[in-house]
């Protein structure tokens, strides 16, 4: 056989291994459980944690839905203006006196992060310190783009409490309204399940250990043993390096797709996108050339190699690279029709997967300039540098600071 032909086999394999060995990580049907049966006698206390910086334009698409929350036990909501410029804080009050509902307590960051921190986890950590003060069971963790539904906070802790879970979140299901959006966002998601199969992050005594930063329901004990956030204070990526933390203390985890939890913050433009993809890419390698490398060389052949094979094959008559070709880019494009359906798209985007693959690889290609040129991971007019102790990250979802 040709080169070409020997390249597209092997991506024909390793498709067909991600099909049926990489934990079904295309279903879509790992979702929180219908809320079947009594309710919990004694619905524990919760306090609601949202670290805010520049947040005054996506606050009233999401606070009131907070402070809405239709929940039985003691729940108030805690936002940590972190040194914003735009009035988020008093945008924050003023939607809480419009709307009412759940308690809110506004407070300011105590100043920029200190050496090591980043900016969102600095002020995660302030807003659990003023929450330990109402002794709650549990906290929830959530962004400040994200919208939730009225009955999200009584559902995420039903599912803890009926699975003995010590952190339970839901992968929020991000904008997608845009022509760019819709090309990349449902593929992030995508990307990430692939990572991290759902499955396998509920497993007890499994490895694996993910969570979507801007939904993650907290048992205060288990953020207490793991040391959340202090032991994972320099993680851009902070939401895995979250649930890894606490998957090594003895934690028990839930990851999977939401239903009523919605991010509200747009990406219009590739060029936004672009921005938030990159910001990270290059530390969930830990910084090393060396997986950089294999990740583009992974990235061109599984996704880039089979269309390429096609047509090289079909063209040079090459029947076994264009065969191998074909039947490679048929399993991933039916492997991302549940993310699209997921997503409301048109299933004609499906067979694009190739182009948005080469998209990503740009974007950590980029990432990985960027660090090299001392700019780090830059969000939101801070520059995170690479980090003296590099601790366990994973890939980042939409809306940290």
């Amino acid at each position: 056989m040709s080169a070409i032909a020997w390249i597209a086999v092997a991506s024909l394999a390793a498709w067909l291994w991600l099909l049926l060995g990489q934990g079904f990580f295309w279903r879509t049907d790992v979702r929180l459980p219908p809320h079947e049966g009594p309710d919990p006698e004694d619905w524990p206390p919760v306090c609601v944690v949202v670290p805010a910086r520049d947040e005054a334009a996506v606050l009233p698409g999401s606070l009131p839905s907070l402070l809405a929350q239709d929940y039985p036990g003691r729940a108030e909501v805690f936002l940590v203006d972190d040194g914003s410029r735009d009035g988020t804080g008093e945008v924050a009050r003023a939607l809480a006196r419009r709307h009412g509902g759940l308690p809110l307590t506004v407070a300011a960051s105590p100043g920029e992060p200190p050496a090591g921190w980043t900016g969102k986890l600095w002020a995660v950590r302030h807003g659990i310190g003023l929450a330990r003060g109402r002794a709650p069971e549990y906290l929830l963790l959530t962004d400040a783009d994200i919208a939730h539904g009225p009955d999200s906070l009584r559902r995420l802790v039903a599912a803890a409490r009926a699975g003995g879970f010590d952190l339970v979140s839901q992968m929020a299901r991000l904008r997608v309204e845009s022509p760019w959006e819709r090309l990349v966002v449902p593929a992030f998601v995508y990307f990430f399940a692939q990572l991290y199969p759902f499955r396998w992050i509920g497993r007890r005594g499994g490895r694996t250990a993910a969570a979507a930063g801007g939904c993650v329901l907290l048992r205060t004990e288990a953020a207490e043993r793991a040391r959340i956030p202090d032991a994972v204070r320099h993680a851009v990526i902070d939401d895995v390096a979250l649930a890894r933390a606490v998957k090594r203390s003895g934690g028990h985890l839930w990851l999977g797709l939401a239903e009523r939890v919605d991010s509200v913050r747009p990406y219009p433009r590739l060029r936004d996108l672009w921005r938030m993809v990159s910001r990270s890419a290059y530390a969930q390698l830990r910084h090393q050339p060396l997986l950089l490398i294999g990740t583009v060389a992974g990235l061109a052949v599984v996704y880039l190699a089979p269309p390429a094979a096609l047509v090289a094959g079909s063209a040079a008559g090459d029947a076994a690279a264009a065969l191998a070709g074909g039947l490679a880019w048929l399993v991933m494009t039916a492997t991302y029709v549940p993310m699209l359906r997921y997503y409301r798209q048109p299933l004609w985007l499906a067979p694009l997967l190739p182009c948005t693959a080469l998209l990503y690889l740009l974007m950590t290609v980029d990432s990985a300039v960027q660090h090299h040129r001392g700019r780090g991971a830059a969000w939101k007019g801070r520059t995170y540098a690479r980090p003296d102790i590099v601790g366990d990250e994973g890939e980042a979802v939409p809306g940290g600071g």
